[in-house]
């Protein structure tokens, strides 16, 4: 009886000891595959949720597959603290601990970030001197043309997704203490600008942007992803 214990305990230790080299395995891949796709320097941290983790990979289907980019750049553009979701994953872990994954398929990944308020500074208009965050909103201050005449002030804005990227627009003016009143409709037009950040990796679309602290909280969302499609 008691050798038999001992062989389901060293049983046990061995299968616990086999899930996490081939977790570790499969981590490895996909993170060397986002890296190699995105020019990505280092490999992504790359966590695969759930335990028994063979469990799913007999199934060939993960619940979740979590990609900690970091820090990731685009066209001018740096998005921080990049992490990327994947939801309900498929694929093969033969093909995964033999380094293919052009069979991995998501049915979701959800990525989020933060755009630097410098970054989103560069694609402003000439005169903006600083953009933040504040109780009453986003907020940009700086010297803004009306018609002709440079005049300081503080503007709160939106920000929203369009097809192009995100759209800052003007909501509200204040002058400056003392300066003349500056009219909204004015500024509209000069001081809506875009930035042109469209998709973050894997193929994800920006679906909401939300001002914090540090910068621009974005998310995006993209449906059946497909390894095989990367760009």
């Amino acid at each position: 009886m008691r050798g038999l214990l001992i062989s389901i305990v060293v049983l046990g230790i061995l299968l616990v000891a086999g899930d996490r080299v081939a977790v570790v395995l499969a981590q490895n891949e996909i993170g060397r595959k986002v890296a190699a796709e995105y020019n990505l320097t280092p490999d992504p941290s790359v966590g695969i949720g759930g335990f028994p983790f063979l469990t799913q990979a007999v199934e060939g289907r993960y619940r979740n597959v979590d990609v900690l980019v970091g820090e990731w750049s685009d066209q001018d553009i740096t998005v921080r603290d990049l992490d990327v979701r994947l939801t309900d994953v498929s694929a093969p872990l033969g093909d995964l601990v033999g380094g293919d994954t052009s069979n991995l398929v998501a049915a979701t990944a959800t990525a989020t970030g933060v755009v630097p308020y410098d970054t989103v500074k560069g694609f402003a208009p000439e005169g903006v001197r600083t953009i933040s965050n504040s109780p009453e909103g986003l907020r940009v201050t700086g010297t803004f043309s009306v018609e002709g005449i440079p005049v300081p002030g503080t503007v709160v804005v939106t920000v929203a997704p369009t097809a192009e990227g995100f759209q800052v627009t003007p909501v509200s003016v204040q002058a400056a203490a003392g300066g003349p009143t500056i009219p909204l409709a004015l500024l509209r037009s000069s001081l809506t600008f875009t930035v042109p950040l469209q998709r973050l990796p894997l193929g994800a679309r920006l679906t909401a942007i939300t001002p914090s602290a540090d910068g621009l909280l974005v998310t995006a969302v993209a449906q059946d992803v497909h390894f095989s499609d990367l760009p």
